[in-house]
């Protein structure tokens, strides 16, 4: 456990040092004022939990420092930090409910939707599940080629086609042939796309129905990995994935290169989605299954 929580300190040095890190001098052995609750709100937002995130924060705390009639600043640490953490879900248990189980992995560009994938692979691996990789970004040859690397590695098959070929059709083989050959899981890797583009959504769209005539009740989950570093913009982002393609869980990569961390918060309170993984680094091993109490520990620390 102490090792799990040094990972996760150091992979949130950033928005620690950036933002939480004023909380000791913040919140000292001083009466409660009216500047106690500015700059405590400056915080917040500075963290990048939002307006709306952070106004509902600041009124919980204030109704605990009125029912237990706190008066000193030094007291609230121990309330923000159970506010926080009553804000964050637990991933729970991954489950595999077929097999094969298909992820459909899908993001923005940069986003290391493609890493995450090589990630998630060597992790799934180790595990002892036996995988595929659909190669459904056909619009963009290196995204193929890296997947193709990182495959040789694990010694994973990949299912691509021809550069800008339909990329619901490489899904769809990808399927038929986890299930021919007994994988447990199918991964498919889709086209980064901006959630603003209206043609490049329906294709995403698209690809998801047609996961669904490869293996009714496909895909079985959907995970989006949202770029760490984006902070509060990549809420848009998943709210049009989520309405596009029903998004179930949320990947954080980048998470260690990001002083914005808080924008966690806005995208458990806006979109009610779990967040599943999160990059604190890169290597393999460096992603993580999201632990709410090591990621607010992170922030808080001692």
């Amino acid at each position: 456990m102490v090792d799990l929580f040094e990972k996760w300190r150091s992979g949130l040095a950033k928005t620690s040092k950036t933002a939480f890190g004023q909380l000791a001098t913040l919140l000292g052995a001083t009466e409660i004022n009216r500047e106690t609750w500015d700059e405590l709100e400056a915080l917040l937002v500075q963290a990048d939990l939002g307006i709306e995130t952070s106004t509902e924060i600041l009124d919980s705390m204030r109704r605990v420092v009125q029912s237990r009639g706190l008066i000193r600043s030094d007291e609230l640490s121990e309330a923000l930090r159970a506010e926080l953490r009553a804000r964050l879900d637990s991933p729970g248990e991954l489950v595999w409910p077929a097999k094969p189980t298909v992820i459909m992995v899908v993001g923005v560009n940069g986003s290391g939707k493609t890493t995450t994938i090589a990630k998630l692979s060597q992790r799934f691996q180790a595990n002892g599940r036996s995988l595929l990789l659909g190669a459904a970004d056909t619009f963009r040859a290196a995204a193929v080629d890296q997947l193709q690397v990182w495959a040789n590695r694990l010694s994973v098959d990949v299912v691509s086609g021809a550069p800008e070929s339909d990329p619901g059709a490489v899904a769809f083989h990808a399927v038929q042939a986890g299930i021919a050959r007994g994988k447990d899981i199918v991964m498919i890797d889709t086209a980064g796309r901006l959630h603003t583009r209206f043609n490049l959504m329906e294709e995403l769209k698209k690809v998801h129905r047609v996961i669904g005539k490869a293996l009714p009740g496909a895909p079985h989950t959907v995970w989006l990995v949202l770029d760490a570093t984006t902070g509060q913009n990549a809420l848009q982002q998943a709210k049009a994935f989520k309405d596009a393609v029903g998004v179930t869980g949320v990947i954080i990569s980048k998470l260690d290169s990001s002083a914005r961390g808080g924008f966690v918060f806005a995208i458990q309170r806006e979109l009610g989605l779990p967040i599943i993984f999160a990059g604190l680094g890169e290597k393999p091993e460096d992603l993580t299954l999201f632990d709410p109490d090591a990621f607010i520990e992170g922030l808080l620390g001692e």
